[in-house]
């Protein structure tokens, strides 16, 4: 369709040497990357049912296609996704939906920042595209009481940062229905992003339902700004594999990428300026004041920051990543 961001896009990248992702640089090309550009988004996905129209990466292509468009435009660097993911407790038996445990999926971030920091990825975004933004801070508060090395880690969960584009007609939005979940919402940003992986000739709507009145639990995202948050509960429901096995929760047959436009390019609008604005402040090799980050001695960070190449430590001297 034109404009600043093409969407959708041309196809992803995941096997394009392009200079976009980590993993298919050789190491020559990582080392002049980071003279230049040390941020490194970290797509945070899933694997699950999301109805029989669309595919069972949804969540995670909704952030890959996104990081790459950003790294297009400002020389940072993405990292392959992480494909399987947290899920609450109404996920739980799903067909389709892959459930990983809350300490191993932690564990298995904490020890990712510690290996892209001791890379020399020293600013990283860890960008969430699935329903587990209350585990990943998680991660990140874990890895940095244990390691206590400076350096920028922020996660972002792409509906939160333009909920105006996420509302129903009624209050300003584009949608006739609220974000839940593989629903309108949902799947008019996939229509957006990757329409070669989703067969709208398929898709089906349900009756989203509770146990409680409205007004007291919010749905995806928390967009409705409700007392309970959609994840501050279990019981209050009933489980997907029982009440909505088709495993969509909404109306999938409403959506159109035309819905979703305008809140993707708000979104790709904000992560640049995220991007751009954390290495304004921290240019490449720079680093958040040492002093005012950690209770180490300087004597020992300064030795992981040089790393263990270039006559310092790694950073699995400080701890292992457990």
């Amino acid at each position: 369709m034109g404009g600043k961001w093409q969407l959708p896009p041309k196809g992803g990248k995941m096997e394009s040497n392009e200079g976009i992702y980590l993993q298919n640089m050789t190491w020559a090309a990582i080392e002049e990357r980071l003279k230049k550009n040390d941020l490194i988004i970290v797509p945070v996905g899933s694997t699950e049912a999301h109805g029989p129209h669309a595919c069972l990466g949804e969540d995670t292509f909704l952030v890959t296609r996104m990081a790459e468009a950003v790294a297009e435009k400002t020389g940072c660097t993405v990292a392959q996704p992480i494909w399987y993911g947290s899920h609450p407790f109404h996920h739980l038996g799903m067909p389709g939906t892959i459930v990983v445990h809350e300490d191993i999926f932690i564990g298995q971030l904490r020890a990712i920042m510690a290996g892209l920091w001791n890379m020399g990825f020293r600013k990283q975004i860890y960008l969430n595209g699935h329903g587990q933004e209350y585990v990943i801070p998680t991660a990140i508060h874990q890895f940095a009481k244990r390691y206590q090395v400076p350096g920028i880690f922020i996660n972002v969960n792409w509906y939160h940062a333009i909920p105006e584009h996420l509302q129903t007609k009624e209050n300003g939005g584009p949608y006739e229905t609220n974000f839940i979940h593989a629903d309108e919402v949902e799947t008019s940003w996939s229509l957006a992003l990757f329409p070669e992986f989703m067969d709208m000739s398929k898709a089906v709507d349900t009756k989203p339902r509770g146990y409680l009145p409205e007004g007291h639990i919010d749905k995806a995202g928390n967009l409705l700004q409700r007392p309970i948050a959609w994840y501050g509960h279990a019981g209050c429901g009933p489980i997907e594999v029982v009440a909505f096995p088709e495993g969509v929760v909404g109306r999938a047959t409403a959506a159109t990428a035309e819905k979703a436009i305008p809140g993707v390019e708000a979104f790709l609008d904000y992560l640049e300026k995220l991007v751009n604005d954390i290495l304004a402040k921290f240019p490449a090799g720079e680093l958040p004041p040492i002093g005012e980050l950690t209770q180490r001695s300087r004597e020992e960070i300064e030795a992981v920051i040089k790393g263990p190449l270039k006559g310092g430590r790694s950073i699995y001297t400080i701890a292992y990543p457990s």
